[in-house]
Parts: C-alpha cells; structure tokens; sequence
C-alpha cells in the first residue's frame, strides 16, 4: 500500500523488520521444542539465541542469488550463528516459518482493527444519542418517504458496526492459526510437539491438519470479513455524501481551515473523504475475490497464492485501518444543519403523510384500493399545483365526506411517526 494511505502503527506490522524478527522467533521456538525433546544440546541453542540475529540488506543480495527469501534469510541467519547453524531449521519448511508468521501478522492486525471499530463504536453510540430526536425526512429511492431522525440513521450504522465487530472478533480467531509439520503436512521431519510448543508460545492454534501451507479458506473467510467492513463504511460514508449535497446540506464532513475543496473553484467544500473511503472499499472487495481465488491449490501445494498474499494481506489490512481512522474523523467533526433538515421535511408540502391519510380512510370503512386512488389523486395535485396537500384532501369533493379538518390537523403530526424513537434505541441497546 502507498505511504498515503499507511497508518504508522499497522504498517510497521507489514515491515519486513517485523516479519523476519517473527520468523527468527519462530526458529528459535522450533529450537527450544527439540532441545527438550533431546534432538539439539540446550548448550547450542543458549549459543544460538546469543548470536541469532539477521540484516535486512544482506537477506535482500542473497536472496538475488536464490530467488528464495526464507533460504536467504536462515544462510543470513546462520552466518552469525556459526558452527551450531546445523541445529537452524532442522526438520522444517519454508511454509511452516511463513504461514505461522502471517497468522502473527494477521493477529496483530486484527488487533488494531478491533481497537479502531471500538472508537467507531463509541463514537457512534454518543452521537446517536445526541442527534436522537433531530428529525430529518427519510428517502427511498432517493426520493422523500417519511420522517425519521439522525439519531436513527446513527443508531442503524452502530447497529452495523457492532455486528462487524463480532464478525472481525471470529475472524481473528479464524486466522490464529500455525502450522509447523514439514514438506506436505506429514510432520516426517518434525515431531508434532514442536509445532504444539510454538503455537502455544506464539498465542495461536495448530492447524488440525494442514498441507505444506496452512489451507487457505482460512484467510479468505478473513478477508471476507474486512471487505464486508469496507463496505459497510462505504454506506455510511455514501449516506454523508448524498446528505452533503448543495440541495439538501442536512450534514457535512468537516472542511478544515486551509482546506481547498477545488483548484479552479474557491467557493467548493466537497466530501472527499467520505468518497475517498467509498473508493477504497472497492479494493477490500477485490481483495476478498482474491483470497478465494487462492483456496484451490494444486494438490499439497503450488505457489500461485504466494505473490498475491503478498499484496492483499498486508493492502487490506492497511486500508481498512485507514477507512476507519478517516471516517472516525468524519462522524466526530460532522457539520449538522437542523434548520436545512426542517427545510427539507417541509419541501414537499405534507406529502410525506400520505400514509396516514390512506390508513384513516380505511378506519373510515373505505376499501383499502378506492382510499388509495383517493389520496394519490390529491398527492398529484399537490405535485401538479405545487400546493399544499392537506389544501388538495381539504378541497377534494370525496375526503371532507370522511376526514374533518381537526382530524386532518391530527394527521399532519410529525412527533405521531417519532413516537417509537425510544424503543427502537432501547433494542439497538442504546
């Protein structure tokens, strides 16, 4: 991932300076196992753990040679161990040091997900209670419906969000997983214990049984889950933008002083980075395909998954980090404009209780068909006069017959649609 994008805190987890101090761990780990199972001196691996070390540059011109990158970084290692190199590796493959070290990756990563959708969370919860009762008029089709407020539309997104924390919460659970059992997941060379004891110490499981790598349904199920993350903030990010717009302003995303919004047009304030998240989650969807294109592999292993993990991993995780850190930023300096949001409810003059109307005439006794032809003929004469609605039930030759004007003036009431505003928190456990 770009550095525009790189959080400081998730992209030192994808430095290959966490990455090959994770694979020396897990070296030295293999080494203790076999030390108490008799099969490496503990004198040598005491002389190892003091001179194991390895340097990056050096691992990169040696791996020019082998076009290898865990050959290259044990004959790096080994050279400061010495004599007691021939203990280094015993009994593994390259797989067992990279899958186990991606699980470690993957955890940590997770990690700082879980914290960033927590803050998300909390968030969330503080501003939907606040905004609870601001009402705002709903759309469907992007077109005026009826009322509802921002509270819900906030209470709706913690919803959501609380649901992909639990989501992220198995899929980290998913992915802790290691596997330390040879060449085709036989443990011919490797006694089982020893990947029991580095699983153990590293926090993550053995794999039930494995192949040369860990099986890789295993981290699309992961991937799924931060692509259904990206897409959930792509919603509510695309719920900011089209509430952004010049006609509606109900909300808008925070304009920073010295920001520039155009290089040709100075009077714009654009959400840019409510679209910048929608963009990105995108690649978080592309991402899941990929991981899926990488569960069938030939037989116990080919490598046509290798270089695509190489990007996606480390990619998604970086992304979503972002994502979330920048809509954070967004939902906590969100511009409100109640005054617009009253505006809007107004805008077409009582239509949105239109509902109300027909449900009254039903009470009355009419047919539910003949009540709705009744009040679609008024609502269109609203449209076509751009009158007022409660006029055209008022000045219809048929509604007066059924509904007074002290009935209707019950009917045009805003709090009446509100009145389960309170309840619905209360399931959402807000």
């Amino acid at each position: 991932m770009i550095e525009r994008y790189t959080l400081p805190k998730m992209g030192s987890i994808w430095q290959e300076e966490f990455k090959f101090r994770t694979m020396l761990a897990i070296e030295l780990l293999a080494l203790e196992a076999l030390a108490k199972q008799k099969k490496v001196p503990p004198a040598a691996v005491a002389r190892i753990k003091k001179k194991a070390k390895f340097n990056i540059p050096q691992i990169k011109k040696i791996e020019e040679k082998t076009h290898h990158d865990v050959v290259a970084f044990v004959n790096n290692v080994s050279g400061y161990i010495g004599a007691d190199a021939r203990y280094f590796h015993m009994g593994l493959t390259s797989s067992d040091i990279l899958d186990t070290t991606s699980a470690v990756q993957l955890m940590a990563a997770s990690g700082i997900l879980i914290d960033d959708l927590n803050k998300l969370l909390s968030l969330l919860a503080r501003k939907a209670k606040k905004y609870k009762d601001m009402a705002c008029i709903g759309r469907t089709h992007g077109v005026h419906a009826e009322p509802t407020t921002l509270g819900l539309k906030l209470a709706l997104m913690y919803d959501e969000t609380r649901r992909n924390l639990a989501r992220l919460k198995l899929a980290k659970e998913e992915i802790a997983v290691g596997k330390v059992s040879g060449a085709v997941g036989t443990y011919s060379n490797i006694d089982p214990a020893v990947e029991t004891y580095i699983c153990k110490k590293l926090g993550l499981r053995p794999a039930n049984i494995s192949t040369q790598v860990i099986q890789r349904d295993i981290y699309a199920v992961f991937m799924a889950g931060l692509a259904i993350i990206g897409s959930s903030l792509e919603k509510f990010a695309l719920e900011i933008r089209h509430l952004q717009r010049t006609e509606v302003l109900e909300v808008e995303e925070p304009f920073a002083k010295g920001q520039k919004g155009s290089s040709a047009m100075p009077h714009k304030r654009n959400p840019v980075i409510c679209e910048r998240i929608c963009g990105l989650a995108r690649l978080l969807r592309g991402y899941a395909v990929a991981a899926m294109e990488n569960v069938a592999l030939w037989h116990e292993r080919d490598i046509s998954h290798s270089s695509v993990e190489r990007i996606i991993m480390p990619d998604a995780t970086l992304v979503l980090d972002y994502m979330l850190n920048k809509f954070i930023y967004v939902l906590d300096g969100l511009n409100v404009y109640p005054d617009n949001m009253l505006a809007n409810l107004a805008r077409t003059r009582g239509l949105i209780f239109s509902q109300r109307v027909l449900i009254e005439l039903m009470n009355k006794g009419l047919r539910r068909q003949d009540a709705y032809d009744l009040v679609q003929r008024c609502a269109m004469k609203s449209w076509r006069e751009n009158s007022q609605f409660k006029d055209s039930l008022l000045g219809d030759k048929e509604v007066p017959k059924y509904i007074s004007r002290q009935e209707l003036d019950k009917i045009f009431d805003l709090d009446y649609y509100l009145r389960y505003v309170n309840k619905i928190f209360r399931k959402v456990g807000l």
